[in-house]
């Protein structure tokens, strides 16, 4: 799981100099920015998309710059040549390349096409012109418009067939602070999301990661406090589920787990925790049965055997028995990040922020 980050020019340097630098430390390592959008007015275009190249540059952060044939004119620049000397390395070709120029900009940059729009025909012409996909990357349109943007569904199918000629894929989900204009109406590829904040947010990235994007993009200027942690998480490759725990299970705060690749429907598994030292308790009987709703934190004891010590998360409610060991709950506002617990995604469990955070409401 990798999350980046949008920069326009008419923000100003000092704006995307703090962007960049929340990036940086949040582990990014993409960016993009648009350099033909209509409404910028830029003094010196070509000076400012210098220094924002330098700025992502020196954070470690790959810019991927959306260009048009306009472009060359608004930088200044007599050639694709000059372009290269700005630092640039991604191009994303909006519009107006025909094959035989997108095959001249592979042997230059990685080329990153329009992942909405993209054809078969459009790729068998990139192929027999030469282009090399290893050196290809699709990403998806942001929609200002409302009611514009795709469906998840839609997302998920063009992804497959992109992923199946093994190009990397990437698209926006809106941010929740700072809007970008002319709509200030949020910036995502898919319209379910417009208007999400804070943790709805970090579920619609993870939407879009399951539905086989290899990078998620914020589309708008700045998210809040709280997106900037989670995404600092999701590059790190886990989801940080708060619970509140009896003390005696308190050994299962911020330790790495991950659920099992053969994931159930029913309960978040963690195979690694059945190794961990943990709390003596009274074998239970299977007679005694208990019932238990989604988000409930759960550890076998001895009763259990081999399973005993091993965690389990329930995704919905469950009729479970005394061999479990009810340890606490997932706090309500990170449930609904529990179904993307899949396949061998990593979490970890950590203390509530504050007393907001309840057990079970």
């Amino acid at each position: 799981m990798h999350t980046g980050v949008s920069l326009y020019l008419s923000n100003g340097y000092e704006h995307n100099a703090r962007l960049v630098e929340k990036a940086r430390r949040a582990g990014v390592r993409r960016a993009f920015t648009s350099l033909h959008i209509p409404e910028e007015r830029i003094p010196d275009y070509q000076r400012e998309a210098a220094h924002l190249v330098r700025l992502c540059r020196e954070a470690g952060i790959e810019l991927v710059a959306d260009v048009s044939p306009r472009t060359l004119g608004l930088l200044g620049c007599s050639s694709i040549d000059d372009v290269a000397q700005l630092g640039l390395t991604y191009l994303r070709l909006d519009f107006g390349f025909g094959a035989p120029r997108v095959a001249e900009l592979s042997r230059r940059f990685h080329v990153v096409f329009n992942a909405s729009t993209i054809s078969d025909a459009d790729i068998a012409a990139w192929r027999a012109a030469g282009v090399d996909l290893a050196r290809v990357a699709a990403c998806h349109n942001y929609y200002p418009k409302r009611w514009s943007g795709l469906s998840l569904r839609r997302v998920a199918s063009v992804n497959d067939r992109l992923k199946a000629l093994g190009v990397e894929v990437m698209g926006f989900v809106p941010g929740d602070a700072g809007l970008r204009g002319p709509l200030h109406e949020g910036l995502p590829t898919v319209e379910g999301h417009r208007g999400d904040t804070g943790i709805g947010l970090v579920r619609d990235m993870l939407e879009l990661f399951d539905a086989r994007c290899d990078v998620v993009l914020v589309g708008d200027s700045d998210v809040s406090d709280i997106v900037w942690r989670r995404m600092g998480e999701l590059n790190q490759g886990y989801v940080t589920l708060h619970a509140m725990l009896d003390e005696a299970f308190s050994y299962l705060y911020g330790r790495p787990q991950h659920d099992r690749p053969d994931s159930s429907e029913f309960l978040i598994r963690s195979p690694e925790s059945r190794g961990w030292d943990m709390p003596v308790s009274a074998a239970g009987s299977r007679a005694r049965t208990f019932s238990c709703e989604a988000g409930a934190v759960v550890v076998g004891n001895e009763a259990y055997g081999r399973y005993a010590g091993e965690v389990g998360i329930a995704r919905q409610p469950l009729e479970l028995d005394g061999r479990d060991t009810l340890a606490g709950w997932v706090c309500a506002e990170d449930r609904p990040l529990l179904p993307f617990v899949t396949c061998g995604r990593g979490f970890v469990l950590e203390r509530p922020w504050g007393p907001a955070s309840g057990w079970r409401d």
